[in-house]
């Protein structure tokens, strides 16, 4: 028992190494709860640590179970901001938990995050913001609540082929997505770096769908 209290803990402390040699000699560990009825996702997630988040989850670590205070994983994560951890805490990738979040339409906690100072800018080593991520994943509420925030988000973030993410919404056919871009002021203007406008992108279809 004294074994799997210092995993709990050392997830809570964000300790990725020791987390993931535990779980590599007893795989079960990441469906096991303690006292708490928290799993190590749980204490991973307030640790604020993106890596060994991603690492869990990848272990299929279950995302929706409430601890004793019925708070889940995810909940976690944006409360951790509250009790001081680095909500803008990056892999070596430089995925963030918000990004994270957008890409899989974790709506809630997207909210939660950008509440508690999340940047909503942040980019990762390729320069995809989570407005790219949502708008290319065809997440729409999940980009109505980036854009609800228009004194911040740089709506014509380029990532490092050039592209925006009103690039990106068009060249997935996201055709909601990329409207609701056009109607908050995204440039139609902007060429990556093979020259390409976002309707550049489109295809013929969407193209006559968004103008």
């Amino acid at each position: 028992m004294a074994a799997q209290n210092s995993v709990y803990e050392s997830a809570h402390k964000g300790d990725y190494d020791f987390v993931k040699n535990e779980i590599d000699a007893n795989p079960e560990l990441v469906f096991k709860a303690d006292n708490n009825e928290r799993l190590l996702l749980h204490w991973a997630a307030l640790s604020g640590n993106v890596k060994l988040v991603e690492y869990l989850l990848e272990r299929k670590s279950p995302v929706d179970i409430g601890d004793d205070n019925d708070s889940t994983p995810l909940i976690l994560a944006a409360s951790a901001g509250r009790k001081g951890a680095n909500v803008n805490h990056t892999t070596s990738q430089g995925h963030s938990s918000l990004q994270y979040a957008c890409s899989k339409a974790w709506d809630e906690i997207v909210q939660l995050l950008l509440d508690n100072s999340a940047d909503i800018n942040i980019a990762d080593v390729r320069g995809a913001t989570p407005l790219h991520r949502a708008a290319s994943k065809g997440n729409l509420t999940t980009v109505k609540i980036l854009l609800k925030y228009k004194d911040k988000l740089k709506i014509d973030n380029r990532d490092i082929y050039g592209n925006t993410a009103l690039h990106l919404a068009c060249e997935e056919d996201r055709t909601d997505e990329a409207k609701l871009l056009i109607e908050h002021g995204a440039s139609l203007d902007v060429r990556n770096l093979d020259k390409n406008t976002p309707l550049d992108l489109c295809s013929r279809g969407e193209k006559l769908t968004v103008l």
